[in-house]
């Protein structure tokens, strides 16, 4: 396991941070997190501070309110109690969806948008207690809980510090009226909110960057992992060629199935055979329904011999059909004219065998364009032995 984890030394490919966003694997900075609620908090603080201590003003001269009234009806107290509350909630609501806004937006901000809930997904794994303890004193762990005791260290050195030089304003606040009060507590909490909001932003920066290379280290491959998801995306060699096997045998046999459908099979003796069908009417030329070379053509020749097709001996048009056709396919057109020769013999000699006409003579001698046989050498060019 050791020697598998050092050898991790890889990048993470795409397909394997898909994967882990799709797991809930994301850089997400709580100090982000934690700036984005203080700061906004305390951005919003100043931009609705008069008007939001004009009415806590009003709230508690309300509230803190006796009179006669309070003494004869108890209930009186209770329901200024519940009408203070129903306020506050009006007030620390949109405070609350403001810092959830504001979280959402710091963790878009470090990671990315990604929704899954597959990091919530019970997992049998976590309960195991050696992995637990692997993972709590794991390299990661540790740098975390180191930050998050030194941030915890500076913040409540800060606020001890600034507590101690403000000391004075806060104790002369007990002796202020209430508005007076509230508005030199603003200020004084403001100006130590301003120095935690600036410590906050600088483990931010610093976090941010981290966060993203634990994970990218968290995601690191190694050489047997690279090669097995090479495997799993272009799939197992074998398999695809025996997938590839069994598709060409299938598309065999429904190829020579379509022999005994034919018109014709054309020839050359022993190396190449084509299967020519043609449907008046139907087809605009005539189609090659099968066709293939040495043992394939053998056995074309056999299926048309069994079903009755006429096999008919013509070399150069068997080689050049074999060539620039696929099954399937019409003739060529510069094929038409032999094709045709070789088709009205096959009709004629139907039409002889049914009593319908003389018996033709011998197999026409078909013109096949020189350049379209794969066979035909044009002159001047070296032979085999390397002659001309």
């Amino acid at each position: 396991m050791a020697s598998e984890s050092q050898d991790r030394n890889l990048p993470a490919s795409e397909r394997k941070i898909r994967k882990a966003r799709q797991e809930g694997q994301v850089a997400r900075s709580r100090d982000l997190a934690h700036l984005a609620m203080v700061g906004g908090g305390g951005a919003m603080l100043v931009v609705a501070a008069p008007a939001l201590g004009d009415w806590l003003t009003r709230l508690l001269g309300t509230a803190l309110r006796f009179d006669a009234r309070a003494l004869a009806e108890p209930d009186v107290l209770t329901q200024r109690l519940l009408d203070s509350t129903v306020a506050l909630l009006y007030v620390l609501l949109p405070i609350g969806a403001a810092a959830l806004l504001l979280t959402m937006v710091a963790g878009v901000a470090s990671g990315g948008w990604n929704f899954t809930m597959k990091a919530v997904a019970p997992k049998m794994s976590k309960l195991d207690p050696i992995a637990g303890i692997g993972r709590l004193f794991s390299s990661e762990n540790v740098t975390q809980v180191i930050k998050a005791s030194v941030l915890a260290l500076l913040l409540g050195a800060t606020s001890a510090f600034y507590l101690r030089a403000h000391i004075a304003e806060f104790h002369d606040l007990l002796g202020m009226p209430l508005p007076v009060a509230l508005r030199h507590a603003h200020h004084a909490v403001l100006g130590g909110l301003g120095l935690v909001v600036l410590l906050l932003a600088v483990f931010a920066a610093i976090d941010v960057p981290l966060q993203r290379f634990l994970v990218s280290k968290r995601l690191k491959m190694s050489h047997q992992e690279m090669k097995e998801e090479f495997k799993e995306a272009e799939g197992n060699m074998e398999v695809k060629a025996k997938v590839k096997a069994r598709m060409r045998e299938m598309a065999k046999r429904r190829m020579l199935a379509a022999v005994p459908t034919a018109d014709l099979v054309v020839m050359n003796p022993t190396h190449y055979a084509v299967a020519l069908k043609y449907e008046d009417g139907k087809m605009s030329a005539p189609r090659v329904v099968a066709k293939g070379a040495d043992l394939v053509a053998m056995k074309i020749r056999d299926i048309a011999r069994e079903s009755k097709v006429p096999v008919l001996q013509s070399p150069a048009l068997a080689r050049a059909l074999w060539a620039h056709t696929e099954v399937d396919q019409e003739v060529p057109a510069r094929l038409f004219q032999a094709v045709a020769q070789v088709l009205a013999y096959v009709y004629q000699l139907r039409a002889a065998m049914a009593g319908r006409g003389p018996m033709p003579g011998d197999v026409p001698s078909v013109s096949v364009p020189v350049d379209m046989d794969p066979h035909h050498k044009p002159a001047g060019e070296p032979g085999p032995d390397g002659g001309t």
